[in-house]
C-alpha cells in the first residue's frame, strides 16, 4: 500500500462543504495543483459491510468505495473506514480488516473476518496497482516535457537539476508496477482522455498513448495551474487519441506559408548579403505559427491585432503575415534613399506597421498592427498591452473578443528582462486586463553570445509565465505541423478563456546575432551541428511529397512563383527615390491630420471655460452624488474646503486639475489617469475616489456624474510599476489623439526606473517613427527637506533632450506660440499657479496636434495658501501665461528696480516671502514660469538698469539654469550677464539633513537678494 498511502498523504483536508457532499454528487478523482477533481459516480450502498464483500468482490467496487472513502470517511460503512485506514498505515495484505465495534450487543469473529480478507491478498494489490496507473499517468502530464523530443539540433541545455526520469516503459517499477503488468488492463480515470471512447486500456498502450501525447515534438506545461476545468480542457487537447490530424488543403496552405517564409530570406540573402536584416533563419515556422494564430482568431471575431515582436524575423513578419508591400520592404536597403519626412528615422528592423486587410480563412477584415520599438528588448511589451487595452475601450470590448494582443519574445531576454514579469502582472489588473495575450517565444537556444546556462536560473526561458498560471506550450519548431497544432491551441485557449498563453518553438539561429556575426567564435559545438542541420522547407517538403500531399513539381512551381514576386518588386523598388517613413505608421490617427500627414491649422483656441461651468465643476468635486453613501470625517472637511473655495471663486491645485478634467469630460474627451496611488494623490489631496466606510469597495468617483453625455473619466491605481505601466499608459495614449492619458509617479524621482519609456519611446518617438504621442508625465518635485530620495524629478534630464537650439532666436509670428511648441519633440513645465496647471491640461487637447507634456507637479504648494488662483485667470479668453511678470511695485517704477529674478515653480513664494520681509518690494522685481523668449525680452528691456539673476532650488549643476542661461542670453543678443542664485553643484539631489536644507536655502536667498553679489563679477 506504498503508492495508496503515498497518494493519500498528499491530499489536502476536505473543506466543510466538500464533507457535506454526497456520493450522487461529482466525487473527487485526484488532486489538480491543490485542488480536487470531480467526476459523477453511480450510487453506491455504502452502508454495506467490508466483511462480505472482500471475498470475490470486484476491483471496480473496491475502487469505487475507496474513492468513495476518500471524499468523506463517513460514506462508507465503518469496516471499510478501517480496512482503509489500515492499508493507508501500511498494514500487510490480509491484516488490513478489522471488525467495527460491536452493535447492540452484536459481535463478529475477528479471526473469522480476517481468514476471509487472508484468502483474498490481491484486493489491496488491485487498488494499489490501480492507484500507481493514475500516478503514471499523471506524472506524464507533470513531466511528460522532460523527455519530449523539443529540440532539432538534439543538444538541449534545459537543465531539470539531474532529477531522475519517472516517465517510460523502463520506469514503470518507480510505481511498484513490474514489467508482467504492461499487458494487464487498467481502469482509467477521468483526469485523462488517452483513452478515447474506451474506458480500460492495457498499461502497454496506456504509456504509448501518453508518449505520444506529451514526448513526441509538443512538450505541455500546464499542471501547476490552479484551474480543473482549463487543466481537463489543456488534457483533452493533446491526449485525445488522433487529435492532430491535418486535411490536405491545411497541409499545402502550410507548406505555402514555409515557401514564403523561407524564400523570403533567402532572397534578401543574394540581394543584400552584406547588410544586417536580422533574419529568421532557423525559426521559419514562425511564420506560419503567426499566420494560424490570426487565423483561427479572425474566425473567433478578432477584427483587430495589435503585435509587439524584437527585431529577428521583423522584416519577414511584415512581409508575410502583415503583408507590407515587398518593394517598401526592399527600398529600405538603399543607402541613397533621401528622407522625405522630419526626424531621424530608424533602421529597417526597427519599424512598424498598420495594416487592413481580408482574411482568407476566415473571410472577415482584419487590421494588423505591428508596433515600431527600439533595440531594447521587451520595452515594447507593455506598449502593445496599452494600446490594445485603448481600442478595447474604445470599441466597448469589454471581454477581448474583437480586440487582442500577440506578443514575439527572445529566448534570453523573456527570462532576463524584468519589464516581462511586470507585464505579465499587468494581464489581470482590471484597469490593465487585455483579456489574455497569446505569447510566442523564438527560443533560439542562444542570448547573442551568451549560452543558456550562463543566461537564466531557471530550466525553460518561459518559466516567469507560471506565475499568472498561463499555460506553456513548447514545440519543435522544425515540425511545421506540431507548431501549427500548439498554435491552434494557443489561439483556441485566449479565446475561451480570455487569459495568457505561451508558445515556445524551440529553434536555433542559423546564422550569428545578425549576418555579420562570427558565432562559432563562442558556440562552435552549436554550429557545427547548425551547419549540417537540414532546413525545415526541405524536410517537410519531403514528407508531404512523401505523403502524396503535393508533388515535387507543384512544388518547385510554388517555390518560383514567390521568387518571381520578389523580383518583380525588387524591380519596383528602384523606382523609389525618397524614403517616405509615413508609410510605415503603425497607429494612424485617420481625420486628425491633413491627407499630408500636417496638423489642419497652427491655432489653439483659448483654454479657459465660463464661469458657469467653473461652478459647476467645482460643486460637483465638494460633493458626493451618491445617495447613503458614508465618507471619512477628514474627506468631509475636505470637501467643504472645496466647497468654500468654489464660494470664494478660487482654486487650489487640487480643484484647478478637477476644472480641467471635468471640463474636458464634458466637451467628450476620455481621461485616464493612473499611478500607484493616483486615486487619493500620494499627497492625500486628490480624493477622485471616494470610498464607502461601512460597504467594502463601494466607490463613488463623482468626476463622472458632471452631465450626462461626458465621456468616462478612467482613473485606476496601478501595480507597483514604473517601466511597466508608463509603457502600458504610452501605448495607451497612441490609439487615439482625442483622449488626455496621464501617467503620476507616486514621487517624480520614480521615473529614473521607466527611462527607457522616456529616451526610446517618449522623447524621440516622433522622430525616429513619425509617431506623436499626447502623454502626459505627472512629477511630484520640490526641495522639501526630506532627504535625496523624493526631492528632485530630476528637471536637467527632460530639458537636456529637447531639441531647440539655444542660440537661436524663433522667428516671430501671430502662431509664433503654437509653431514653437510643434516644433520641439516635447513640452516640460513647472507651473507656478493652479491657473496655470488647469491651462497646460487643456491645451494638450486643443492645441491642433500631440506632444508628450512632462509636469514637475508640487508638494507643499498643494496646500500653501497663497497658491491659489482666482476664477478670473481661468475665464474665456485666457490662456496658459509662458511667462508671469511681476505685477507688483517693481513693475510700476522698473527704472528703479535693481534686479530681476527669473525663477519657476515653489521657489517663487519663497522669493516674494523673502522680498517682502526684506523690504525690497521696489528694488528687486520676480517673474516666474518663463519659457516664452518673446515675452522675457520684454521684462529684460522693461528692467535695462537691473542685474539678470536666475534663481533655483535645485543644485547649480542640475535644474534648470543650464538649461535656462544660454537662452535668456540669446534673447538679449548677449549684451548683459545672467548670474545664478541657487545651491553649489552637487552629486546628490538633496541633502538628507533637515538643517543643512534650511541653511543652502537661506544661503540662496540671501545670494538672491544681495544686491552687490555680482558686482566686479564678469
Amino acid at each position: 500500500m506504498h503508492r495508496l498511502r503515498t497518494t493519500v498523504a498528499r491530499l489536502r483536508p476536505l473543506t466543510a462543504a466538500q464533507t457535506a457532499q454526497s456520493l450522487s454528487q461529482p466525487r473527487p478523482l485526484a488532486v489538480e495543483g491543490g485542488l480536487r477533481t470531480f467526476q459523477p459516480a453511480r450510487r453506491l450502498n455504502t452502508s454495506v459491510a467490508a466483511e462480505p464483500f472482500l471475498n470475490g468482490t470486484s476491483s471496480n467496487y473496491v475502487e469505487e468505495m475507496y474513492y468513495a472513502w476518500l471524499e468523506n470517511p463517513r460514506n462508507v460503512h465503518k469496516s471499510w473506514d478501517i480496512f482503509f485506514r489500515n492499508a493507508n498505515a501500511g498494514a500487510p495484505p490480509g491484516a488490513a480488516y478489522q471488525s467495527p465495534p460491536p452493535f447492540a450487543g452484536t459481535s463478529q469473529g475477528l479471526a473469522s473476518v480476517q481468514a476471509l480478507v487472508g484468502a483474498q491478498p490481491n484486493v489491496e494489490k488491485l487498488v494499489e496497482d490501480h492507484l500507481a496507473v493514475q500516478s503514471l499517468i499523471r506524472a506524464y502530464q507533470v513531466r511528460g516535457h522532460h523527455i519530449a523530443k523539443l529540440d532539432p539540433l538534439d543538444i538541449s541545455c534545459v537543465d531539470f537539476d539531474d532529477a531522475p526520469c519517472t516517465v517510460g516503459f523502463q520506469n514503470v517499477g518507480f510505481y511498484g508496477l513490474a514489467e508482467s503488468d504492461l499487458d494487464k488492463v487498467f481502469r482509467l480515470p477521468t483526469t485523462t482522455f488517452i483513452g478515447g471512447n474506451e474506458s480500460s486500456l492495457p498499461l502497454r498502450e496506456i504509456i504509448r498513448r501518453l508518449e505520444m501525447a506529451y514526448c513526441q515534438h509538443i512538450g505541455v506545461e500546464f499542471m501547476f495551474i490552479n484551474d480543473v476545468e482549463q487543466c481537463q480542457w489543456i488534457r483533452q487537447k493533446f491526449e485525445t487519441p488522433g487529435i492532430m490530424q491535418f486535411s490536405l488543403e491545411e497541409k499545402r496552405t502550410l507548406l505555402a506559408r514555409m515557401i514564403r517564409s523561407t524564400r523570403f530570406e533567402e532572397f534578401l540573402q543574394r540581394k543584400w548579403s552584406s547588410e544586417k536584416r536580422f533574419g529568421l533563419e532557423g525559426c521559419e515556422s514562425l511564420i506560419p505559427a503567426l499566420k494560424t494564430i490570426i487565423d483561427k482568431s479572425s474566425q473567433s471575431g478578432v477584427e483587430s491585432v495589435i503585435m509587439g515582436m524584437p527585431h529577428r524575423g521583423r522584416l519577414n513578419v511584415l512581409a508575410n503575415v502583415i503583408r507590407k508591400e515587398l518593394e517598401q520592404i526592399f527600398c529600405q536597403f538603399d543607402s541613397k534613399l533621401e528622407a522625405a519626412d522630419e526626424g531621424s528615422g530608424d533602421v529597417k528592423y526597427h519599424l512598424g506597421m498598420y495594416h487592413k486587410r481580408m482574411n482568407r480563412v476566415s473571410d472577415r477584415l482584419i487590421t494588423l498592427s505591428l508596433m515600431a520599438n527600439p533595440s531594447h528588448l521587451e520595452a515594447v511589451d507593455p506598449v502593445v498591452q496599452g494600446k490594445a487595452k485603448a481600442e478595447q475601450f474604445y470599441c466597448g470590448d469589454t471581454e477581448g473578443k474583437r480586440v487582442m494582443s500577440i506578443l514575439l519574445h527572445g529566448d534570453a531576454a523573456f527570462a532576463g528582462q524584468g519589464i516581462v514579469y511586470e507585464t505579465f502582472h499587468l494581464s489581470d489588473l482590471p484597469s490593465y486586463t487585455t483579456h489574455g495575450t497569446i505569447h510566442v517565444v523564438v527560443n533560439n537556444q542562444i542570448g547573442f553570445t551568451t549560452d543558456p546556462r550562463m543566461a537564466r536560473s531557471s530550466p525553460y526561458p518561459t518559466d516567469v509565465a507560471r506565475v499568472v498560471n498561463a499555460p506553456i506550450f513548447h514545440v519543435n519548431a522544425d515540425d511545421p505541423e506540431a507548431v501549427m497544432y500548439v498554435c491552434n491551441v494557443a489561439a483556441e485557449w485566449r479565446n475561451t478563456f480570455h487569459k495568457d498563453v505561451v508558445v515556445d518553438l524551440v529553434c536555433y539561429r542559423r546564422n550569428g546575432h545578425n549576418e555579420m556575426d562570427e558565432p562559432m567564435f563562442t558556440q562552435p559545438l552549436m554550429y557545427k551541428q547548425i551547419k549540417k542541420q537540414k532546413g525545415v522547407l526541405q524536410k517537410f517538403a519531403e514528407k508531404v511529397i512523401a505523403e502524396g500531399v503535393i508533388t515535387m513539381q507543384e512544388y518547385e512551381e510554388e517555390v518560383a512563383r514567390y521568387d518571381k514576386i520578389c523580383e518583380e518588386a525588387y524591380a519596383r523598388s528602384k523606382d523609389e527615390k525618397i524614403l517616405h517613413i509615413k508609410h510605415w505608421l503603425d497607429s494612424p490617427w485617420p481625420g486628425f491630420f491633413t491627407l499630408e500627414g500636417q496638423p489642419k491649422s497652427m491655432n489653439c483656441p483659448s483654454t479657459g471655460i465660463s464661469e458657469e461651468e467653473l461652478g459647476h465643476i467645482g460643486n460637483i468635486a465638494a460633493s458626493v452624488p451618491v445617495e447613503d453613501f458614508t465618507i471619512h470625517g477628514g474627506l468631509s472637511r475636505i470637501l467643504k474646503g472645496r466647497g468654500n473655495m468654489v464660494n470664494q471663486r478660487v482654486c487650489d491645485w487640487a480643484l484647478g486639475e478637477y476644472m480641467a478634467f471635468g471640463s474636458l469630460l464634458k466637451e467628450g474627451i476620455h481621461v485616464r489617469l493612473s499611478g500607484q496611488d493616483v486615486e487619493r494623490g500620494t499627497f492625500s489631496h486628490r480624493h477622485h475616489v471616494l470610498h464607502d466606510q461601512n460597504v467594502d469597495k463601494r466607490i463613488c468617483i463623482p468626476m463622472n456624474y458632471i452631465s450626462p453625455d461626458q465621456a468616462p473619466y478612467t482613473v485606476c491605481n496601478s501595480s507597483l510599476s514604473e517601466y511597466g505601466v508608463l509603457g502600458f499608459e504610452l501605448g495607451f495614449a497612441m490609439a487615439s489623439p482625442n483622449a488626455l492619458v496621464l501617467w503620476e509617479a507616486q514621487f517624480g524621482d520614480f521615473h529614473n526606473t521607466a527611462q527607457c519609456i522616456i529616451d526610446q519611446f517618449i522623447s524621440s518617438g516622433q522622430a525616429k517613427w513619425v509617431r506623436q504621442n499626447g502623454i502626459v508625465l505627472l512629477l511630484p518635485h520640490g526641495m522639501e527637506g526630506m532627504g535625496p530620495e523624493h526631492s528632485s524629478a530630476r528637471p536637467e534630464r527632460f530639458l537636456q533632450m529637447c531639441n531647440d537650439d539655444p542660440d537661436v532666436f524663433p522667428k516671430l509670428s501671430e502662431d509664433f506660440a503654437v509653431r514653437q511648441l510643434y516644433d520641439c519633440n516635447w513640452i516640460v513645465v513647472n507651473c507656478s499657479t493652479p491657473a496655470n496647471y488647469f491651462h497646460v491640461l487643456r491645451r494638450q487637447i486643443l492645441q491642433p496636434f500631440r506632444k508628450p507634456l512632462i509636469v514637475f507637479t508640487p508638494k507643499s504648494l498643494l496646500r500653501h495658501p497663497e497658491a491659489k488662483s482666482s476664477f478670473d485667470d481661468m475665464l474665456p479668453g485666457t490662456h496658459f501665461k509662458r511667462i508671469i511678470p511681476d505685477d507688483g511695485a517693481a513693475a510700476s517704477g522698473p527704472e528703479k528696480v535693481k534686479r530681476i529674478i527669473f525663477c519657476t515653480g515653489k521657489i517663487y513664494y519663497e522669493l516674494t516671502r523673502e522680498r517682502k520681509n526684506r523690504g525690497m518690494d521696489e528694488a528687486v522685481a520676480v517673474a516666474h514660469s518663463p519659457s516664452d523668449l518673446c515675452k522675457m525680452t520684454s521684462e529684460t528691456d522693461r528692467y535695462l538698469n537691473a542685474d539678470l539673476v536666475w534663481c533655483q532650488e535645485e543644485h547649480k549643476n542640475q535644474g534648470y539654469y543650464d538649461y535656462i542661461k544660454p537662452r535668456i542670453r540669446t534673447t538679449i543678443s548677449r549684451t548683459r550677464p545672467v548670474w545664478y542664485a541657487g545651491r553649489d553643484p552637487a552629486a546628490a539631489p538633496a541633502t538628507g539633513n533637515k538643517q543643512t536644507h534650511l541653511m543652502e536655502l537661506q544661503r540662496l536667498l540671501d545670494t538672491a537678494f544681495d544686491l552687490e553679489a555680482f558686482s566686479g563679477k564678469v
